[in-house]
């Protein structure tokens, strides 16, 4: 990083660098032994990773048995790298909606009885820059999605709110955006 106490662009390249081989490293080796061939009831498949975690799609429909399968990848991928790196099983996502990079939404499993939250990262419902109308709109389709399983009525509601949004029949104050100018931004203004 250029920021910082002691800044050193070589060292935060390097460490950044030393991380994407690790993903790519935990990559092939998921891929490679969780497989029909092993003898697993599906290939497994690298759906996403980041910085410093990866999202792995075993294919199996019980939270449960995800779970299990994600502390056993844990546990071998771990195995081989040099100690003190671990990497550990945090959570399941089921069902899961990736939009983008950085952009998803889930419901949140620590736990196979039960759900523990819908989460999402990324997308209108946690991002500041949008009006009540866009977060209110996206988490209630995000709901109907992810816990009713009710994608047509989705839909629907979302044709609703925008005939409601022609017909002038919304609270205006939904589609308000707050900004916040910080003092440095209103220096700059003399």
């Amino acid at each position: 990083a250029t920021i910082g106490q002691l800044p050193c662009l070589e060292i935060s390249s390097s460490v950044t660098s030393y991380g994407r081989q690790m993903i790519e490293h935990t990559k092939k080796l998921v891929e490679d032994k969780f497989t029909t061939l092993n003898g697993y009831e599906h290939n497994a498949e690298v759906i996403y990773g980041d910085t410093d975690s990866v999202m792995v799609q075993f294919g199996v429909s019980a939270v449960e048995e995800a779970m299990n399968l994600g502390r056993e990848a844990a546990e071998y991928i771990s195995g081989t790298f040099i100690k003190p790196i671990k990497l550990e099983f945090e959570k399941i996502y089921y069902p899961y909606l990736l939009i983008s990079k950085k952009r998803y939404a889930g419901l949140f499993w620590t736990k196979p009885d039960n759900f523990d939250k819908m989460d999402t990262k990324g997308i209108e419902t946690v991002r500041r820059d949008n009006c009540l109308l866009v977060k209110n709109l996206v988490n209630d389709c995000l709901h109907k999605i992810l816990i009713d399983r009710d994608v047509p009525g989705a839909v629907q509601y979302v044709k609703n709110a925008i005939s409601d949004l022609l017909m002038n029949r919304m609270d205006l104050s939904l589609l308000v955006i707050t900004k916040v100018r910080s003092l440095l931004g209103l220096q700059n203004l003399y």
